[in-house]
């Protein structure tokens, strides 16, 4: 794993009104290096994603991917510029099939010398996304299909192949298996595997201890709107990350134990 910073937050924060939704959250990822974010519910772990992949303006701090101080406009914007994001919204467009929820936002063209009046590859397309499909594991018997006519997890799977699909700087899952079955959870675990074996930096932001242990390099803990804990999986446990979720070990504690 390199020592190359590739996101850091400094005071990012954000305020809903009176509420402190996300407060003074300090945070560092290297490339290669793939880390969990746990928490009770309403901790701050999604404010924190929102943060940084602009779907809302923070309050207050700054946000450094890739070596630049970045503020982004919004989802497309944290695309653009190399980050890929598994929302629990997904953000899907139900009434598009497979390969044009893949490729939505950066469609294959053809004819291009015709100025503006670009005609779509849909043949690429379809060709690229079984190629995705295969590379990811992810089966979708008809890829012709809407979004609307599929299951919970058949759509949270395309989400996620469209996520692994493109070559990021970073990816963020946003509880990615929460709602899947045993054999579709263990399809996302094996892409959060390849993304490892890619070097690719990840953040994961999930409730499942067992998940979490298995695949992850360190865990951050967020209570009530702060970082608790920053702690290398190899150091620490299930029970040691419970006590920081529940607050029977306290921010004070944390900052003689934490790692860095």
């Amino acid at each position: 794993m390199s020592n190359e910073i590739v996101l850091k937050t400094e005071d990012l924060t954000k305020h809903y009104g009176g509420v402190h939704a996300l407060e003074g959250a300090n945070f560092e990822l290297r490339k290669g290096e793939h880390v969990a974010i746990m928490g009770d519910n309403g901790a701050g772990k999604s404010t924190f994603v929102r943060q940084i992949t602009g779907v809302e303006q923070r309050t207050r701090g700054e946000v450094i991917f890739d070596g630049k101080q970045v503020h982004f406009d919004g989802p497309l914007d944290a695309r653009r510029a190399g980050i890929e994001t598994v929302f629990q919204t997904l953000a899907l467009a139900d009434h598009l099939d497979v390969p044009d929820n893949l490729f939505l936002g950066r469609e294959k063209t053809k004819f291009d010398w015709l100025g503006p009046f670009r005609l779509l590859n849909y043949k690429e397309m379809r060709q690229d996304t079984m190629d995705a499909l295969q590379k990811t594991g992810v089966k979708i018997p008809n890829i012709r299909n809407t979004i609307q006519n599929m299951s919970g997890g058949q759509r949270q799977c395309v989400a996620i192949a469209r996520t692994a699909t493109f070559h990021s700087k970073l990816t963020i899952m946003d509880e990615p298996t929460a709602a899947l079955g045993v054999q579709e959870t263990a399809q996302v675990e094996n892409i959060i595997r390849t993304l490892k074996e890619a070097g690719e930096p990840l953040i994961l932001i999930s409730h499942n201890m067992r998940q979490v242990m298995d695949l992850m390099d360190r865990i951050i803990v967020f209570r009530r709107g702060r970082i608790v804990a920053n702690l290398r999986k190899e150091e620490t446990d299930g029970q040691d990350v419970v006590a920081y979720i529940t607050g029977a070990k306290t921010q004070e504690e944390y900052m003689v134990e934490g790692v860095t």
